[in-house]
């Protein structure tokens, strides 16, 4: 299989999630401010039951194409999943630990990539 880059990653990802029934989707290039991952995707899901579903979706999409996570964290009753694919941090939310943890304004130098064209 080919080697996909990042930024393709990270496309698959925003379009699962969008398949899913994710909501508030943004796709931030943080390339330049940190080491630890080239984009993050951040979405959210309605309840903790949506969130795993969103997490499984996208863990079972990308290890499908043959891209499996490094790692996860947060499972079962969490209202925060992330899913590490070391150049793409995806980042799965209830709406209200996203408020609480306000991620864009914590990496607001990033660029917020236009997503629409992935958009169902």
């Amino acid at each position: 299989m080919d080697k996909i880059t990042a930024k393709e990653i990270a496309d698959k990802v925003v379009k699962t999630l969008d398949d899913k029934k994710a909501f508030n989707i943004k796709m931030l290039d943080v390339g330049n401010q940190t080491v630890i991952a080239d984009y993050f995707v951040i979405a959210c899901g309605s309840n903790n039951t949506q969130i795993n579903a969103l997490a499984d979706e996208v863990e079972f999409k990308l290890g499908e194409a043959g891209y499996p996570s490094t790692r996860r964290e947060g499972r079962g009753g969490a209202d925060w999943v992330v899913i590490d694919y070391d150049s793409v941090i995806v980042h799965i939310f209830s709406r209200d630990a996203r408020t609480k943890f306000n991620l864009e304004k914590l990496w607001a130098d990033a660029e917020d990539i236009d997503i629409s064209t992935l958009l169902a």
